[in-house]
């Protein structure tokens, strides 16, 4: 076995913690792996360890506070690079990309969020809000 073979090795072998660093869907390889132990990675429907290893074709649902998406591996990669190349190693489902757009939509039309910078109420009008939605 040459050099080039153990390099050939390397690559198409790739722990799931260190992919999801890899594409960019975690800041930290620690997070990543964390995130896979806390149960938000899954990978083909299942829960799965930080060392499981990332092949070709699998489909990897990833849920943070964010943001939750599906998508299928395209490539692998242990280094991390920039998010054009990162972008290739992976593909996003239709179903998680109408689920994204929806989710925006409900976030938007979302009607108890208070203006950006507007502050907090004032004592008047926490008296009006509680007069308002009080039983009196």
């Amino acid at each position: 076995m040459n050099s080039t073979d153990k390099n050939e090795d390397k690559e198409s072998k790739c722990r799931l913690d260190k992919w999801l660093w890899a594409v960019r869907f975690f800041k930290t390889r620690n997070i990543a792996a964390d995130a896979v132990d806390g149960g938000k990675v899954r990978v083909d429907g299942d829960r799965a360890k930080p060392a499981k290893e990332v092949k070709i074709g699998m489909l990897i649902y990833i849920r943070n506070k964010d943001f939750e998406i599906e998508v299928e591996v395209t490539g692998l990669s242990n280094i991390r690079r920039g998010a054009p190349e990162a972008a290739l190693l992976y593909a996003e489902t239709e179903t998680s990309k109408a689920k994204r757009e929806n989710a925006k939509v409900t976030r938007r039309a979302d009607h108890a969020v208070r203006d950006r910078g507007a502050g907090r109420p004032t004592k008047r009008q926490l008296r009006d809000i509680r007069k308002f939605t009080s039983n009196y």
